[in-house]
């Protein structure tokens, strides 16, 4: 981090502090040469197997003396409990027809932002049969298909099940948070959009020069020194669209789709010589759409790739530092959510999979997902303390709780091309706060 000269003295600069890390990737890590055609039952039943042992596990806390029972064995009138996966019936939800007409029609059809409606309504689903769910306790635009649960109540003359009350996994056990005696920080990242035209470079530039203590006085430097962690969650680059419409690319589009990465590259660079880097794919970024995205090749970064302090994860991306465990996306389980769904904020849309312990509840219905047959590494096993989404609006934080002791510090990630904002964390007692750089001058916290 070099040397500052002040009043004729020479003052070292702080050297960087460090903690340690342990990627815990290896669940969303695919295996290509195992894939078979297979279809996506497999990874619906895998969910419902691991789900329900946890639900049953808390059933006899929540009504201990109700039956369990399956939907083909509900009786007309009598009182029980089901656990299966939700499908919800939705009147809005596009469909591969509306797509070929909306191709054939004269007239443009609208595009809603959010396909709910009143008249969806939810159906329960386990290995025997489905039945529908009625009754007030059910808020229809609450839940999305996937989520696995356990309603009580009965079934009514015309063979729907009046719900009375419902349970969720809720969140799941955690691993105790570290006692540490310094401050250490974690930035977050994302939606750079390199390329775009609201990509500003120098707005870039200085919050590199702030992570790698290039920028401000002694006090400055010294808080930097205490960054021991970068994580860029998704969407680094803007490639412009049109160029890889065609299967032949020229040498010009040739040009302009690597010139994003030439320059998040030398970027990069700067910040690997520094601090450790973690780089997540995005839904603009070069990797698989469907989730789990695997890590965005390391030739895309030649520079950057020079140092081992530069790792490309996956998406989502979990990871211990300092004992500290993480969690987070860069944002597409929520943006799905948000179609689906009602939520006063995102915010809400992550505490809810946490509850429902699952990353992204409407994969593979409505987001796209691999088809795995042996697990669903989706589900939540171990609660994080830090759980985040980039690519969000705006910059949101809170602290959620659970039942046992469970404490949760949630993290939406604005996108930086559009605010100019990242988010600085304090592993040490996971305070939160966001940076927001101005290219007039300072940094504003």
């Amino acid at each position: 981090m070099g040397m500052e000269i002040g009043g004729g003295d020479q003052k070292a600069v702080p050297e960087r502090k460090q903690a340690s890390y342990q990627s815990l990737d290896d669940r969303f890590v695919i295996k290509y040469e195992r894939y078979k055609g297979q279809q996506y039952s497999q990874i619906y039943f895998m969910r419902l197997q691991c789900m329900r042992s946890i639900i049953h596990a808390l059933i006899p806390k929540w009504k201990p003396h109700v039956p369990v029972c399956s939907v083909l064995d509900l009786e007309q009138g009598k009182e029980c409990i089901v656990t299966g996966t939700i499908f919800k019936h939705m009147k809005l939800k596009p469909k591969i027809l509306d797509e070929y007409s909306k191709e054939r029609s004269v007239v443009p059809l609208v595009k809603p932002h959010n396909f709910v409606h009143l008249d969806d309504n939810l159906i329960m689903e386990d290995e025997s049969g489905r039945v529908k769910l009625a009754g007030s306790v059910l808020v229809p635009s609450t839940f999305v298909t996937g989520i696995v649960m356990a309603v009580h109540g009965k079934e009514t003359t015309d063979g729907s099940f009046l719900v009375q009350d419902v349970l969720i996994p809720d969140l799941p056990p955690q691993i105790q948070c570290p006692v540490l005696s310094e401050d250490k920080y974690v930035i977050f990242m994302s939606g750079l959009a390199v390329e775009q035209s609201s990509f500003n470079p120098l707005q870039f530039q200085l919050l590199i020069d702030h992570i790698t203590g290039h920028l401000g006085d002694y006090k400055e430097q010294t808080m930097a020194s205490k960054i021991v962690r970068l994580v860029i969650a998704g969407n680094s680059v803007e490639v412009p669209k049109g160029l890889l419409t065609n299967q032949v690319v020229g040498p010009k589009e040739q040009s302009k789709v690597f010139d994003p990465f030439k320059e998040l590259d030398i970027s990069l660079t700067q910040l690997a010589a520094s601090v450790p880097v973690d780089i997540m794919p995005g839904a603009n970024d070069p990797a698989n759409f469907s989730l789990p995205q695997q890590p965005l090749n390391r030739c895309l970064f030649p520079g950057a790739s020079l140092y081992n302090t530069f790792t490309s994860c996956t998406n989502p991306h979990m990871f211990d530092l300092g004992g500290v465990r993480f969690l987070g996306t860069s944002g597409q389980n929520v943006d799905d959510l948000d179609k689906y769904s009602f939520a006063e904020d995102r915010l809400e849309f992550l505490e809810r999979t946490l509850r429902w312990r699952h990353v992204a509840p409407t994969a593979p219905n409505t987001l796209g997902c691999y088809p795995f047959t042996d697990r669903d590494p989706f589900l939540i096993e171990q609660c994080p303390h830090v759980y985040f989404c980039g690519n969000q609006d705006k910059y949101q934080s809170q602290i959620i709780e659970g039942a046992e002791g469970q404490r949760v510090r949630l993290i939406c990630i604005p996108r930086f091309c559009d605010s100019g904002t990242a988010v600085m964390l304090n592993i040490r007692n996971l305070e939160c706060h966001a940076i927001c750089l101005s290219t007039d001058m300072g940094i504003e916290r």
